[in-house]
């Protein structure tokens, strides 16, 4: 995993304390289409798009009551420097 996996995991172990923190970089999957070329061009990358699609799976206490809606946006403010460099984001995140 890169800079920014590495950077994910430490910003949201820290944060939320999770009992399950999956983080996956999917960049390969996408290194063909035309949002990831666009990503590689812009950051410099010549093979494909390194670090630009993240999958991630949480699980916390921390989530206890919040809405789908705020868990999502407490996991986006706490990434919000590494939501800058990437061009994609998806996110399980549950109690």
């Amino acid at each position: 995993m890169g800079n920014i996996g590495v950077s994910i995991k430490e910003k949201l172990s820290k944060a939320f304390n999770p009992s399950h923190l999956e983080v996956r970089d999917e960049s390969h999957k996408h290194a063909g289409h035309a949002g990831a070329r666009a990503h590689a061009a812009e950051h410099g990358a010549k093979d494909g798009s390194p670090e630009s699609h993240f999958h991630v799976v949480i699980r916390s206490g921390a989530f206890e009551g919040m809405t789908r809606l705020a868990k999502h946006r407490a996991v986006l403010e706490v990434l919000s420097q590494e939501m800058e460099a990437i061009h994609a984001f998806s996110l399980e995140a549950g109690v």
